[in-house]
């Protein structure tokens, strides 16, 4: 459902939520290598958060990507819009480009519910709460 330049964003934001703060900033080529992720594609996709003030960041040595106490309250859903557009919760599923209840795709129907559960679950998870269910149970990412 979701780009994988947004599945990248949202595991990279969770990774500074857990490793990085302002006194112990990461660049991006050690969160990439962390998340075995191409590093200068994700390089580009913080930046991207960076810009969209969702990550803080700091240019020079010593310079790198953190977050501050504010982007502990950015939602999940504000990476998504960030990343993938403001649509991509309502997008066709089987990625056609004309699906709406009118003119629905085979899953149209079947996937609203699912989309709607999801869409609900994702506006109220800010990084701050998800980094502490990580750390808690020791989860990877």
């Amino acid at each position: 459902m979701f780009s994988k330049s947004c599945q990248y964003a949202i595991r990279a934001v969770l990774y500074l939520a857990v490793n990085a703060r302002s006194d112990q900033k990461t660049g991006a080529k050690e969160v990439a290598e962390a998340l075995n992720v191409p590093s200068p594609f994700l390089a580009k996709i913080l930046q991207q958060l960076a810009r969209h003030d969702l990550v803080s960041s700091s240019k020079g040595a010593g310079g790198g990507f953190y977050l501050q106490e504010q982007d502990l309250q950015v939602t999940l859903s504000q990476i998504i819009d960030c990343i993938d557009g403001k649509g991509a919760m309502s997008a066709c599923v089987l990625g056609l480009p004309v699906c709406s209840s009118e003119n629905p795709c085979p899953l149209h129907f079947k996937a609203l519910s699912y989309k709607s559960g999801l869409e609900k679950l994702i506006q109220g998870q800010t990084v701050g709460q998800l980094a502490k269910k990580i750390i808690s149970k020791k989860l990877s990412l």
